[in-house]
């Protein structure tokens, strides 16, 4: 069930790159507009990890994913109909808000569920999350092509998104608790421990350990690259490649739909330990993000579509091995919050980065602007080989 309401939240957020092509004309802006719309949903989500993995170590994490996903769902009933742009962006802001719980509160609350085999059960969280991106780009042209309901013919999509929402809503309510270990707030209240009250210290206190900090600069970088590349893909692939936009939309689909090896880095990361996974899946990814720029003017599909495959096994290869270190290396009674303080910093760089990509694609040239997403995961490469040298000298 938390990995259902993460793929209609994923799928929510990558509806719009594939649909800025539309939005442009139907509204009548640019590209640094429409990358500074979607910068507004990540930013919004991004200042909500905090927030909800504060508000689920206190109050409990079923109760925050389901007002969470009950926002996203009125998020979704108001894009479902046709209105102004200012109204465009509030319910996108609505979305980043909405989907902001679920990550952080949603790796926090498997890990608890599953202590043992965290790291496979953040794959499979991950992989339905993925799916949802997957599913997005797909889901739009069909919209696209189907009558509309309360407007343009693909809000269709946001509204039955609203339907959806609010019926995952009340299933995860119902049905998580069953499975879930007593929450840390209530088993606190229960032994007169007082853990509701964690002094917000605690969760700052993490960051004296250079190795830790390190590992957020890590994931700050690779959260600035991977946002960047899959808000403009689409669209870097049509304008720069010789590939259609449908091919590129295609292809865009291909970056989501090998997210499947997150289950075996994830169930890696259990047997082996996470610092080499962490190394391989940046090394891979780094190595699609150089393809797709070495063979923009000269490759065709399929060699275009081999560099994205590379960059999506290494993108989502990272991720639940991502959460794996976090988780452990955090304590419990502050889990849910520590996590949200890095995915507070690593979202606001991912926010940034569609609004610095579009500004770059306007100014420079697409090219610049994705040597710099390059260049970010470079870095992140080599910082995690310093990792992962310094745990096996410690």
């Amino acid at each position: 069930m938390t990995a259902l309401v993460w793929f209609l939240g994923k799928f929510l957020r990558y509806a719009f790159p594939a649909l800025f092509e539309t939005i442009g004309a139907t509204y009548g802006v640019s590209r640094t507009v429409l990358g500074s719309a979607f910068t507004v949903l990540m930013l919004v989500y991004a200042l909500m990890q905090f927030p909800s993995g504060l508000l689920a170590d206190r109050v409990g994490s079923v109760r925050v994913i389901t007002a969470g996903a009950l926002l996203t769902a009125a998020a979704a009933f108001v894009l479902a109909v046709d209105a102004p742009l200012w109204v465009l962006v509030g319910a996108m802001a609505l979305v980043g808000a909405g989907t902001g719980t679920y990550k952080t509160v949603g790796v926090s609350l498997l890990a608890r569920a599953y202590p043992r085999g965290t790291g496979r059960a953040l794959g499979v969280f991950d992989t339905f999350g993925t799916f949802g991106g997957a599913a997005a780009p797909a889901a739009v042209v069909l919209a696209s092509a189907a009558p509309g309901v309360l407007g343009a013919p693909w809000r269709t999509l946001f509204l039955v998104a609203g339907v959806v929402g609010v019926g995952l809503a009340g299933a995860f309510a119902w049905a998580t608790p069953r499975r879930l270990p007593d929450e840390p707030a209530a088993a606190a209240a229960d032994d007169g421990s007082g853990g509701g009250s964690v002094p917000l210290g605690a969760y700052v206190a993490l960051f004296r350990d250079p190795r830790f900090t390190l590992f957020v600069v890590v994931t700050v970088c690779f959260s600035f690259t991977y946002n960047g590349a899959v808000a403009f893909l689409p669209l870097y692939l049509a304008e720069e490649t010789a590939v259609s936009s449908a091919t590129a939309n295609l292809l865009f689909s291909a970056l989501f739909l090998v997210s499947l090896v997150q289950l075996v880095t994830g169930e890696a990361s259990d047997r082996v330990g996470v610092e080499p996974i962490l190394a391989l899946t940046l090394a891979v990814a780094t190595a699609g993000m150089v393809a797709v720029l070495a063979f923009s003017a000269t490759g065709g599909p399929l060699v275009l579509g081999g560099a994205v495959v590379l960059l999506g096994l290494g993108a989502h290869g990272y991720r639940p091995v991502r959460g794996a270190y976090m988780m452990a290396v955090t304590p419990e009674s502050v889990a849910g919050g520590s996590l949200g303080v890095v995915r507070t910093l690593l979202m606001v760089a991912g926010a940034a980065s569609p609004a610095v990509v579009g500004y770059l694609s306007e100014t420079a040239g697409f090219t610049p602007a994705f040597q710099l997403l390059a260049a970010a995961l470079v870095a992140a490469t080599a910082l995690t080989l310093v990792l992962w040298v310094t745990g096996q000298e410690s």
